[in-house]
């Protein structure tokens, strides 16, 4: 069953993965018109169509039913307020085959007694609210007809479980059922294959992206956009620092990195020569050379003001090391904050998996790591590592992105694959931008598993972009570099 908003997530990567919108337009409506005419052998047919997608998928059926019967269209509203490129191209389509086409006025529509089918093609998924006019008065004309013609939808039933909605005998839904589909609502419900492509629905693509970053509203201010908190460092200098400027790349307003003394100091030195990008980094030493449990005060302090914390780049291996993490991992979830861990704290949570069982937290493990965790090997058969990284997900109730040749993605219910990257993302430091970029996602608000098939999204085409200039000689902060030319291209 498929939400609003996974539904035009499917579209948008069919588009990216070779299947093009008019196709699947061409498709539904076609497969629409297959059924129809085999359920109902109608004489005449008149067909509701809207000003969008929806309304598309009706001038495509008109075209293949006036093939086989009489078909009249009833526009909504004024041709030229067709809102997308395909359903006006398939609006001109059904003027030039010379299909009757009626702009729907105050006093109603004619429906004649040779009418065998009425069809409700207005609005699709995308709808919100309560339909307005002319989209309620249609309704309302569509189901005087209610026992005397066949009634039927394509893809939803418009305005369905709100105040006013078509009341169809059967709604051909294209790819799966829609979220709130039912038979009282939606009559008999018949899916239809339209041809959306195995790679959009197995891979994540830019219609995650697209359809579900947030936006800044005009009206936010500092720090309604994202508070982020990187915890690492100690043992190594640039993982925090790489995980910070990745996720401010990302859309959060504000990154504070809580680190050890000596690697402030040596990250002031570098910022003082840097860009001027890496000056945005908050940073705070807050422990002599390793993290320890003495550091807990001053990190409640920052957890507490922070919407999503990164725990693990850079931070070492040690006893002192990890029995700090899993303090951390429970402040974390007293205060009901999201989380990432990554490299280290994975294995420190891997001596006691109860501390992060059912947070919601995301992981970020490579196979090595995934190990530590779990104690379970992964295979190289695709299909079987899916299969182990869905159960582990759902054993401990967190999102697992397991880091790969082909990522996987998995809350233990849902799963997506991410292939877009390249051999050299191999260079150090790229597993922390992966790790940034899910956490301003998390910062930002998006749910836990989405965060993660976003973030593996931007971080392989960003790094896509980086060696296409590059070659091997990119490096992980040539990635950060590109996040803001994957946000402008695809949102």
């Amino acid at each position: 069953m498929l939400s609003a908003k996974e539904a035009k997530i499917l579209d948008i990567n069919s588009e990216y993965f070779g299947v093009s919108a008019e196709e699947l337009m061409e498709n539904a409506g076609r497969r629409a018109s297959e059924i129809v005419m085999r359920r109902f052998e109608p004489r005449e047919v008149v067909i509701f169509c809207g000003l969008g997608n929806n309304g598309g998928d009706g001038l495509v059926m008109a075209r293949y039913l006036s093939e086989m019967c009489r078909v009249k269209v009833i526009l909504a509203d004024d041709p030229s307020k067709i809102k997308t490129s395909i359903a006006r191209k398939n609006f001109e389509r059904l003027r030039e085959k010379g299909i009757q086409v009626e702009v729907y006025g105050k006093g109603g529509v004619l429906i004649k007694d040779s009418t065998d089918v009425l069809v409700d093609a207005l609005l699709g998924v995308g709808m919100v609210g309560e339909p307005r006019e002319p989209y309620r008065s249609c309704i309302m004309d569509i189901n005087r007809w209610k026992g005397k013609k066949r009634i039927v939808s394509l893809d939803v039933p418009t305005g369905m479980n709100g105040k006013v909605s078509v009341k169809p005998d059967l709604t051909i839904t294209f790819h799966d059922v829609k979220e709130g589909m039912n038979k009282d609502n939606s009559g008999e419900i018949v899916v239809v294959d339209i041809g959306i492509p195995d790679d959009a629905i197995r891979y994540v693509g830019p219609g995650e992206l697209k359809i579900l970053y947030p936006r800044n509203k005009p009206s936010s201010h500092k720090g309604e956009n994202g508070r982020a908190l990187v915890i690492g460092g100690g043992m190594y200098i640039g993982a925090p620092a790489i995980s910070g400027l990745a996720a401010l790349r990302t859309g959060i307003d504000l990154c504070y990195i809580l680190t050890s003394k000596n690697v402030k100091e040596v990250l002031a030195e570098i910022l003082e020569k840097a860009p001027l990008d890496a000056l945005n980094l908050i940073v705070h030493g807050i422990f002599d050379d390793l993290l320890d449990v003495n550091s807990l005060p001053e990190i409640d302090r920052f957890i507490e003001r922070s919407d999503a914390v990164l725990i693990g780049p850079g931070l070492g291996r040690g006893k002192g090391i990890e029995d700090a993490v899993i303090e951390v991992v429970k402040m974390c979830r007293a205060k009901g904050k999201r989380m990432v861990l990554d490299a280290d704290a994975l294995r420190a949570v891997g001596r006691d998996l109860n501390v992060i069982m059912n947070s919601g937290a995301v992981l970020t493990p490579h196979s090595g790591e995934f190990f530590s965790l779990t104690g379970e090997k992964l295979p190289k058969e695709m299909e079987e590592r899916e299969n182990i990284v869905r159960k582990w997900a759902k054993k401990l109730g967190v999102t697992i992105l397991l880091k790969g040749e082909e990522d996987i993605i998995s809350d233990g219910y849902r799963v997506k694959r991410n292939k877009i990257h390249n051999p050299a993302m191999t260079v150090g430091g790229t597993g922390d931008v992966l790790a940034g970029i899910t956490l301003a996602l998390l910062a930002k608000g998006v749910e836990p598993f989405y965060s993660a098939c976003i973030s593996s999204f931007i971080n392989g085409l960003a790094g896509n972009m980086a060696f296409e200039e590059l070659s091997y000689g990119m490096l992980a902060t040539d990635i950060i570099e590109r996040i803001p030319d994957v946000l402008r291209k695809h949102l």
